[in-house]
């Protein structure tokens, strides 16, 4: 794709999330993830192939019945009040069917289907955009419309989609689907506090976003896809292989980590909640997830894949690729622990 090309179509992207986030219209809320959706077509079809094509399809497909869904939500509200505006409260069939319509958005259980095959039949820059980006839209409209959504909806999709998550990932073996699965649980994670403590929902969204960003940049530095390929980086770039094996546990939210911070935040704001099952229930789910990080970490970084010639240091060429982000971006997904007091505060 032509970057003067690249450019408008991301600057659309961005104008449409940015819309959603900022108006106090619901029309104009429509209107912005329409623009996001329509823009963000060609991007998953950036390198053209039938795969893509297919991922393209169904993403618009069920994201254009998503918007369907969230229009008429819209409309039976504006039916019983009277009104357009955002900050109100909402009907309660109205608030239902938007939270259903704002699921299928972010890919929540049960209707995460779209998740894993969308990431991966498109490449890995794409797959980056559809796991970070494409969630901040849905997640700010839930923020807002939070005081009145069904508590008894959101936390059974929460709970299931972390569950799933984890469960889903067990038996892949390609890095898209395991990535896909993992933003399905984190966004458990998210959903889960939102009724309790918003704020809490931004930090874990914020913490997530970083760190799959960096997971994703880890990747493509690699032009990994599979566990197979990634199993082959020890001998020509130790260092990113021992990134990766931090990065994984920290996805999985083992304590010294940056990813340690969210879970013990939500498990704490639940507990507070006289909440006492659900968080039992997201912390062991949450060991699936960790299984099949460790899984990845122990292919990466603690066998010695087995090489095809005698001398080991040359049989693959150099990585040119500039990574200019990185060297941050994996100090914030690994080292933020000592920042907790600070979070709690701005809870």
């Amino acid at each position: 794709m032509k970057p003067p090309i690249l450019t408008i179509i991301m600057l659309t992207v961005i104008s449409g999330t940015m819309i959603v986030m900022t108006t106090s219209h619901w029309l104009m809320v429509w209107i912005g993830f329409e623009m996001n959706l329509l823009a963000i077509i060609p991007i998953l079809m950036k390198k053209y192939n039938p795969r893509a094509m297919e991922a393209a399809t169904k993403y618009f497909l069920t994201q254009a019945t998503a918007s369907m869904l969230l229009m008429m939500g819209i409309i039976i509200n504006l039916l019983h009040s009277g009104q357009w505006t955002v900050s109100k409260d909402l009907n309660p069939m109205a608030s239902i069917m938007m939270t259903t319509a704002l699921a299928v958005k972010l890919g929540l259980a049960p209707f995460h289907f779209w998740v894993p095959e969308v990431t991966q039949g498109i490449s890995l820059s794409s797959g980056l955009i559809l796991l970070t980006w494409q969630k901040i839209a849905p997640l700010s409209i839930l923020y807002q419309i939070s005081p009145t959504i069904n508590p008894n909806l959101l936390l059974a999709m929460a709970i299931m989609s972390v569950m799933i998550g984890g469960w889903g990932g067990l038996n892949q073996t390609q890095l898209r689907k395991i990535m896909a699965y993992s933003s399905i649980a984190h966004m458990g994670w998210t959903t889960a506090i939102m009724m309790y403590s918003p704020t809490m929902m931004i930090l874990n969204l914020t913490i997530y976003i970083i760190m799959t960003l960096t997971t994703f940049m880890l990747l493509m530095y690699n032009s990994t896809t599979t566990t197979l390929s990634l199993s082959q980086t020890w001998n020509k770039t130790p260092l990113i292989t021992s990134l990766i094996l931090l990065l994984m546990m920290s996805l999985g939210g083992l304590p010294p980590l940056s990813g340690f911070i969210p879970k013990w935040m939500i498990i704490q704001e639940l507990t507070k909640n006289e909440m006492i099952m659900m968080p039992t229930l997201l912390a062991m789910t949450a060991l699936l997830n960790l299984y099949f990080y460790m899984r990845l970490t122990y292919t990466t970084a603690l066998t010695m894949f087995p090489s095809n010639n005698c001398m080991k240091m040359k049989w693959r060429f150099k990585c040119t690729k500039k990574m200019i982000f990185l060297p941050p971006l994996i100090v914030m997904s690994t080292m933020l622990l000592p920042l907790t007091p600070m979070l709690s505060v701005l809870d």
